[in-house]
């Protein structure tokens, strides 16, 4: 045992009982060590004799601070050692470390000179036994489900009329009884299709993945159910390897885990799109009994029978209310309502407008107001001066002004103004128009220009005409 050449160094160098008569000229002699003295020779012995130690325990006291170190203490039934455990080497751990966890420590023994305490300083820790199988399972399940492949979103329901079942199992234990009892009782029309692997031992995890593969293909299933019975973590390993965990996420159709107790969990319950507690559970979950859709289907009848029992109940009330209304009695109270309604919208509509008109009329005063205040009244009188004055000049060029000033106009018997005397004129019809008025004439005989023109002259500046005789005046009829 490496123990033997501590204890022989220990007794060597560390300890030298001098000789009986020689006693106390040795504590003279010979200067006796300090603690840390001690410590330091302790350490130096133990890390030369014990450079490499597998340790077998219990963990307890685990205790893991900020700096990444970590600190427990490795006990059996009757001792314990403490054991340190780096940074960087606890990073490197392929398990877990947890309370009461079996593990062998890998590691060289060393001294605490503070404390004078020895302790393992571990470059390793591994699971032991079937706690080596648990750090395996839990790594697993990590890694798995950082892919994704447990997610939720992943998982899909169960038809809820399945027609034709896959199942995944040995035919030899009672699993396979149980469950086809269930289903043929619960659902007797369904087809239940059986593929026989080995659940248990070395090769039943590939046997296990290749028949839920072959569901996968034709002739298709509603549904596929792997179950198994109950057993210990190495019996149920098979449903723990990462084989069977993807050809679970990989199937084309919903699946059904049914492994094991209710106690026990698998990988596989993970990858499936349901976990069943036990393989009759998955019996009752993947079919519901037809004798709860027997009931049902009666109970919606009667529901639906009351339901429609009320609904004819109320519309013969109601009926019955519409027969007893007055308006059937008396249908002239109806268009004396809606004649009411049509002198309210009418007195509103007079209202509407009356107000429509008022804003229009306060907008044109407004606008009055407004166009007042840019001083437009100076344009417009002065404009209005102008067209007065332009009214004016036209109404002393009118024809009308000029008959008013004395004058006449003729006209022959086709109704032309005469403008000239001419001989032939003598002897015919006239018409003379006045400011008063008209009159007809013939004429006699024709004037001299002049003396006609000056006694027009003279009656318009209101004097009177000279007398002339008979010869020398113009008149006519």
């Amino acid at each position: 045992m490496a123990a033997d050449p501590f204890v022989e160094e220990q007794e060597l160098d560390l300890w030298r009982k001098p000789e009986p008569e020689t006693a106390a000229a040795g504590r003279s002699a010979e200067r006796p060590l300090s603690v840390s003295e001690l410590n330091r020779r302790v350490r130096s012995l133990l890390e030369a004799g014990f450079s490499q130690v597998w340790v077998e325990g219990e963990i307890s006291n685990l205790r893991s601070p900020s700096s990444g170190h970590v600190y427990f203490t490795l006990k059996d039934e009757q001792a314990v050692v403490q054991v340190v455990l780096f940074r960087a080497d606890a990073a490197r751990l392929s398990i877990r470390l947890r309370e009461g966890a079996a593990v062998v420590v890998r590691g060289r023994l060393t001294v605490f000179e503070a404390r004078g305490q020895y302790q393992i300083i571990a470059a390793d820790v591994q699971a032991l036994g079937e706690g080596a199988l648990l750090e395996r399972l839990e790594a697993l399940k990590r890694r798995l489900a950082a892919e994704g492949l447990f997610d939720a979103s992943r998982k899909r329901r169960l038809p809820e009329f399945p027609e034709r079942v896959g199942l995944v199992t040995s035919l030899k234990g009672a699993v396979i009884q149980d469950f086809l009892r269930i289903l043929q009782r619960r659902a007797p029309g369904i087809e239940i299709c059986v593929r026989d692997v080995p659940v248990q031992g070395a090769s039943a995890a590939k046997a296990i993945a290749g028949a839920i593969r072959a569901f996968g293909g034709p002739p298709p299933v509603d549904v596929l159910v792997v179950a198994r019975g109950g057993g210990s973590l190495e019996d149920l390993w098979p449903f723990n390897e990462e084989v069977v965990a993807r050809a679970l996420a990989e199937c084309p159709v919903p699946t059904v885990s049914a492994v094991g107790h209710e106690t026990d969990f698998t990988i596989a319950d993970l990858a499936a799109d349901l976990r069943a507690p036990t393989p009759s559970a998955a019996a009752e979950l993947i079919a519901r009994d037809w004798n709860d859709w027997r009931a049902e289907v009666a109970q919606l009848r009667r529901r639906a029978e009351r339901a429609m029992s009320r609904v004819l109940e109320l519309a013969r009330e109601r009926l019955a209310r519409l027969a007893g209304s007055p308006f059937f009695h008396e249908p002239s109270r109806l268009i004396l309502r809606w004649e009411q309604l049509v002198d309210e919208e009418e007195e509103a509509l007079g209202r509407a407008l009356r107000r429509a008109v008022e804003i229009k009329r306060e907008r044109w005063e407004s606008f009055m107001r407004h166009w007042r205040a840019l001083r437009f009244d100076e344009q417009i009188r002065r404009r209005s001066e102008q067209v007065a004055q332009w009214a004016a000049r036209l109404a002393a060029l009118s024809p009308e002004a000029t008959l008013q000033r004395g004058y006449a106009i003729a006209f022959d018997r086709q109704g032309r103004i005469l403008r000239r005397a001419h001989p032939e004129m003598v002897g015919s019809e006239v018409r003379v128009r006045v400011a008063s008025g008209g009159f007809g004439a013939q004429v006699l005989r024709l004037c001299p220009e002049e003396p006609w023109t000056q006694n027009a002259a003279n009656r318009v500046r209101g004097q009177e005409a000279p007398e002339n005789n008979s010869d020398t005046e113009c008149g006519g009829a």
